[in-house]
């Protein structure tokens, strides 16, 4: 629909705000998320709050980004406190990738239901830089978010509901390869985990349950492999990997210490492996399946 080449500008110049829009707002939401659920504290029983002073935020205070930006100016208008610019950060963030998605992937069911997904891995990555913990219901939830992907295009009527622009047709790349996208990075990560815990048990002879490679990082490659399938799975695993090196070593320069949030790699990683992954594997297994015709 949106690389329909007889669209009007005048419908992107609608649609693309209203996208923008309903990211930022829903970015919103992801901030009280990431505060929330490892405290183990209700997403909706209690309002909006300032966290030190603990006052309810005004309406107008919440408007997303605007408000930190132009009324706030990033401080509490009760206490005075600081707000952290994580959180206009973070609807920003959603927002940019919402377009980002539908400009790549187009409108439709897979485009909607990976948008929730890049919002679920927001959380689960600014989650475990704080905590190093993985929540197991925003993983699950991931799961329930890969059910529609994959069940749609089994229907035999699904190409009839083309007319419907919700339901326009996308690529799959099958039930077969959604399972094989589950366990082919999660099985390894979670036989290194076992390994690793095992060696740093003896070593420290310990009981606390310390492993290379967490369980939590071991379900999100799981969960989004799930949805994916095995060769986005396996370009989300070299991109996360790449940026976990990277940041590691940036990491122990600057604080020496060796353990850090694997999660944000591995989510950064999910996030372009889903957008191009399949497209970059397919390129490579072309490449190292080519063979020059002779003289």
């Amino acid at each position: 629909m949106l690389h329909n080449e007889y669209m009007d500008i005048g419908f992107y110049m609608m649609f693309y705000p209203i996208v923008f829009f309903y990211g930022i707002c829903i970015g919103s939401f992801l901030n009280v998320v990431i505060y929330r659920l490892p405290r183990n504290e209700s997403l909706i029983k209690r309002a909006s709050h300032c966290t030190t002073c603990g006052a309810k935020i005004r309406v107008i205070d919440i408007i997303p980004i605007f408000s930190w930006v132009f009324i706030l100016h990033g401080k509490c208008r009760n206490c005075g406190e600081k707000i952290s610019p994580r959180y206009p950060i973070v609807e920003g963030l959603n927002g940019v990738i919402y377009i980002l998605t539908f400009t790549i992937m187009d409108f439709n069911l897979k485009s909607v239901m990976y948008c929730l997904f890049f919002s679920i891995l927001i959380c689960l990555a600014f989650m475990d830089w704080d905590t190093l913990e993985m929540d197991l219901r925003l993983l699950a939830a991931i799961v329930v978010v890969a059910i529609p992907v994959i069940v749609v295009p089994m229907f035999p009527d699904y190409p009839n509901l083309a007319k419907y622009p919700l339901f326009l047709i996308y690529d799959d790349p099958g039930l077969v390869s959604h399972l094989i996208g589950a366990v082919c990075v999660s099985v390894p990560f979670f036989i290194i985990g076992e390994i690793s815990g095992a060696i740093i048990r003896r070593k420290t002879g310990s009981d606390e349950i310390r492993r290379g490679i967490e369980l939590g990082d071991t379900l999100i490659m799981a969960a989004g492999g799930l949805l994916l399938g095995w060769k986005a799975a396996l370009a989300s695993l070299f991109f996360g990997l790449l940026i976990a090196a990277v940041w590691g070593l940036v990491n122990k320069y600057k604080s020496g210490e060796s353990k850090f949030a694997f999660g944000p790699a591995l989510a950064i990683g999910l996030f372009i492996g889903a957008l191009c992954g399949e497209q970059l594997m397919d390129w490579y297994i072309t490449l190292l399946t080519y063979k020059p015709e002779a003289v």
